[in-house]
């Protein structure tokens, strides 16, 4: 596995307008299956990755709030839209816009969960970028569910909902996406 490494602008690389980042985890996060794409920006080989937790390319500047917000909505079956920073095997850094959603079975049951990658806005990458920089902060200083707390707050405030955050973030300035 890769070591934490700090933020690192000059390792990032970036997604095409045409990448789709796929994988499957099981219900507790561990991945079943990952397409061409995820291999390519992860770094990982099948082998490398099949049967691991997905954080395998969590990046140190993602908040740990963040995973518990993706956990909550996830155990209400509902869909999760965000920017999420990633780091691969060879310690570069790459922005997502993930959209993940339950799998069920025939009888209704939440079997697994998919996630769908694809190039973020710049936007959305500026705006997550300065709001996970304060969440890591209250984390540090007040722990997780100060965190949580903060963002649930931040959207009764502003009368969104965090799809709707997300959503719009991507569709601003989308022209281009993120470089």
């Amino acid at each position: 596995m890769h070591t934490t490494r700090a933020f690192d602008l000059q390792d990032e690389i970036f997604l095409a307008d045409d990448t789709l980042i796929t994988s499957k985890t099981d219900l507790q996060g561990r991945i079943t299956y990952g397409n061409q794409d995820f291999v390519a920006f992860s770094g990982f080989s099948e082998k490398e990755f099949l049967h691991k937790p997905h954080n395998l390319i969590r990046h140190p500047i993602m908040p740990r709030c963040a995973f518990k917000l993706l956990w909550d909505f996830l155990a209400l079956k509902l869909e999760f839209f965000a920017f999420v920073c990633n780091l691969n095997k060879q310690g570069k850094t790459y922005w997502v816009f993930a959209n993940i959603t339950p799998s069920y079975n025939e009888k209704g049951e939440v079997i697994s969960y998919y996630s769908v990658r694809r190039r973020p806005s710049k936007k959305g990458v500026e705006t997550c970028l300065g709001i996970y920089q304060k969440l890591l902060e209250i984390e540090k200083e007040k722990g997780m569910e100060a965190g949580v707390q903060f963002v649930l707050n931040f959207l009764e405030q502003n009368k969104i909902s965090w799809d709707e955050l997300m959503i719009n973030l991507q569709n601003e300035g989308k022209e281009g996406g993120y470089r």
